[in-house]
Order: structure tokens, then C-alpha cells, then sequence
């Protein structure tokens, strides 16, 4: 029966979870009660699949929150109050739909019991009896619902811990015991060669962009991404941060197959020794630079042409500026990034994810924080202290 399989699914899941990302373990549900599945039920006027019963049963959804319980689609495990919400929410959207429309769009027997949250996507169980009773799919908030991702959540759930007991490789990587699912870039064929000339300086090529001068204060937008990696960076100091910044760069060089020209190899030499580098657009450096990323373009190899802009930047602009382009860029090509970023920091305790407050808080003059700064003296509340 495919409700056994709900059940040893989520004993492997569980299990997985404890061990390796036991913060996004406390965040499942309880147990969901007997008379609140019914009562959904009955404010929904549908009978819900055996399946997703079993599996109310053993979690009532996922509390929200960065350790949030997501499945492979980024979708937070909904609770049954949220199931009735999600599920009434969408039918009100596809009431105003002609009939053709709303078959692919959304039909009242389909329950949703995942949300993206962001927008009203979301993965789908088809509660309709018949052959396609219990399928599961997905909704799109631009497209309609599609069904084929399994034919029961006994099944659907199966394929969620295999990818987990498989990790990193099957898109299931760890870091600060949460689980995040994030799958690394196909490494590309290599191209180039350490020998190859440099362009010379008539060559018609772009010229490099300059970034923001050092004393550039930076704006947090480009660390959101890094969450709680992202606080580190901008509460560390400088010092530490360029020292970070060097070491971050060395490693997307070395993945990206930058490393390998001379010119760059040594330019990552002198930074990680704390040495100034020159770099001027007809300048070795420079002419490298611009040679790559002539090259890297007709190859369509942005990480490589990413990484030469990334050593621009670590060579001429913020270290913090710099940290944050060269990590956001590796975290598309190793998913072992977060640990080894923390590492390159000194490895120190980890903040929680940052909120408004933090950046309101900060009290970094390399940090831009204006506009939350801002937001707390509009609001009354009141701003104090920093993070130093």
C-alpha cells in the first residue's frame, strides 16, 4: 500500500534529518488531528488521498522560517490550515477563468500542500477520484498546474529520501545543520592554455570595467543571497575580510580554470600575501583579463568570463564587494562553498539569518545600511547599538 510508503518514507527522512540537519528537523509539525483533516476536508468538499493523509499524519507541515522543511522544489510542507488556505486561494483566482482555461490552470479538485511562498506555486495533489487520484504535480502561477512528478506521495516522498540519503550530488546540501537544496553547475569542457599569448594592447577588445573605489561603502543587496554568511561578512572586519576576499578568489580561479594563466596565478600570489596588484587595461593583468573575457564569450563560459570580473574587483574595489561577487558566483560551482567561505572567515559562531534590524543595527561604515536605518527612524522604533 502506498500509505506504508508514506510512512517508511518519512522514516527515512526523519532519520536523515536528525543527523544531518537537525534545525530543519524541529521544524516539521506534530502529528495533524484526525478531526482537523476532516474538518479541511469538509471545507474544501473533497476527500483527501490516503497519502496525504498518512502524511498529515506524521507532520503537520513545515514551521516558515529559514530552517523551514522544503521538498527539492523549494516548496515549504504545508500544515492542513494552510492546505484549506492555499488550496481556496487559488480556486478564488481560477473562478473568473472560461472552462478550457481553468483545466490547465486549476480545478477544484486539486488540493495544493507545498508553497514556494514567494509566489503562489506550489506542488499539487490531485484529489479527484479516478485514474489520476493522488497524482502529484505542480502549480505555476503564470502557467496552470502540470501533473507526471508521481503518482501518489508515497511515491513522491520515496524520491525525496533517496535524493537525501544520496546528498550533495542529489541536490541536498547542509550548512548550519539546515537543510538546502541546491544543485552545483555542470563543470564545463576546459579551453585555453596557460601558454597562449597575451593579446596586445591594440587588440580590439572591451576594456575592463572598473568597480566602486575601496572607500565605497557597499549596499547589503549583494550579501542577501549569502544569508546568514552574508551577516558575517559585513559584522568582520576589513582586514579579515580582505584576507577572505583573496582566499575566495583563489578558489573560484582554481574552478573556473582562471588559475592556470601566469599573469593570474601570480596576481592571486601577491593579494594572498597581502601585497598590492597592479592592474591597468594594456598591462599583462589587464590584457589578460580582457583577452579571457573576449574568449569566455564565444565559448559561453560565463563562470570563467564571471571569475575574470570577480578578480577585478577583488584587485580594485571594496574586499567586501569583492567577497560577496566572488562566494555568490561559487555558490553555483561547489556545493561545498558555505563551509569553505566560513572557514576563510576564521570560522567564527555563525549569526542568525540577518533581518532589517540587523542591517539597521549594523554599524559598519563599509556597509551602506541608510535606508534600513531609515526605515526603524520612520517607524519610531528606534535604532541602537551596532554590530561593530
Amino acid at each position: 500500500m502506498t500509505t506504508d510508503l508514506v510512512a517508511a518514507s518519512w522514516d527515512r527522512i526523519d532519520a536523515w534529518l536528525r543527523v544531518h540537519a537537525p534545525r530543519t528537523f524541529d521544524s516539521l509539525g506534530a502529528p495533524a488531528a484526525e478531526a482537523e483533516i476532516r474538518a479541511a476536508e469538509a471545507d474544501l468538499g473533497l476527500v483527501f488521498p490516503a497519502d496525504l493523509v498518512a502524511s498529515l499524519r506524521r507532520h503537520d507541515g513545515a514551521a516558515e522560517g529559514t530552517e523551514a522543511f522544503r521538498l527539492p522544489t523549494g516548496d515549504r510542507l504545508l500544515g492542513v490550515r494552510e492546505i484549506v488556505a492555499a488550496t481556496e486561494f487559488l480556486r478564488t483566482a481560477a473562478a473568473d477563468l472560461d472552462e478550457e482555461s481553468a483545466e490547465f490552470y486549476w480545478l477544484p479538485g486539486y488540493v495544493q500542500f507545498g508553497s514556494y511562498g514567494v509566489t503562489a506555486d506550489g506542488l499539487t495533489v490531485d484529489c479527484r477520484p479516478g485514474d489520476s487520484l493522488g497524482a502529484i504535480g505542480r502549480f505555476f502561477d503564470e502557467t496552470g498546474t502540470d501533473f507526471g512528478r508521481a503518482d501518489s506521495l508515497g511515491g513522491y516522498l520515496e524520491g525525496v529520501a533517496d535524493q537525501l540519503e544520496r546528498g550533495p550530488v542529489a541536490g541536498a546540501v547542509t550548512f548550519n545543520g539546515r537543510l538546502i537544496w541546491e544543485w552545483a553547475a555542470t563543470g564545463r569542457p576546459d579551453w585555453g592554455d596557460a601558454g597562449d599569448p597575451l593579446p596586445t594592447a591594440a587588440a580590439d577588445l572591451a576594456p575592463l570595467e572598473w568597480p566602486a573605489g575601496p572607500t565605497e561603502a557597499l549596499r547589503p543587496g549583494p550579501l542577501f543571497g549569502l544569508e546568514e554568511l552574508g551577516a558575517l561578512i559585513a559584522s568582520t572586519s576589513r582586514e579579515q575580510v580582505t584576507v577572505a576576499a583573496w582566499r575566495q578568489m583563489r578558489r573560484l580561479a582554481v574552478e573556473t580554470g582562471l588559475a592556470k594563466y601566469p599573469e593570474v596565478a601570480a596576481a592571486l600570489d601577491a593579494g594572498g600575501r597581502g601585497e598590492s596588484v597592479a592592474l591597468a587595461q594594456d598591462e599583462p593583468l589587464g590584457l589578460r583579463l580582457r583577452g579571457v573575457i573576449a574568449a569566455a564569450g564565444a565559448q559561453r563560459d560565463s563562470y570563467r568570463e564571471w571569475a575574470a570580473q570577480a578578480l577585478v574587483v577583488t584587485v580594485c574595489g571594496s574586499p567586501y564587494a569583492a567577497l560577496a561577487k566572488s562566494a555568490t558566483i561559487r555558490g553555483r560551482l561547489n556545493p561545498d562553498w558555505r563551509e569553505e567561505l566560513h572557514s576563510d572567515l576564521g570560522g567564527p559562531p555563525l549569526p542568525p539569518v540577518p533581518d532589517d534590524r540587523f542591517w539597521a543595527t549594523l554599524g559598519n561604515p563599509a556597509i551602506d545600511t541608510g535606508y534600513y536605518e531609515g526605515l526603524f527612524t520612520a517607524s519610531g522604533d528606534g535604532v541602537e547599538g551596532g554590530a561593530g
